[in-house]
């Protein structure tokens, strides 16, 4: 299989900036939501210090608009 020439510092500026400017110009609505974000945390004493347990949840609702 042949190599591909790698790319340029331009390409690769001009690439990482177009990602970017395509998040600002997006719209957020109608995309993902979060629906309820829970956190619980607990601390327990161990010979070696303090163990601290968190689990995190995220629920959400993705809506994608009919094209």
């Amino acid at each position: 299989m042949a190599e591909q020439p790698s790319k340029s510092l331009a390409r690769s500026l001009g690439e990482f900036f177009g990602h970017i400017w395509h998040g600002v110009k997006a719209d957020p609505a109608g995309q993902r939501r979060v629906v309820k974000h829970k956190v619980e945390e607990q601390t327990t004493p161990t010979p070696e210090g303090q163990v601290t347990l968190r689990r995190t949840t995220i629920e959400e609702i993705e809506i994608r608009q009919q094209q």
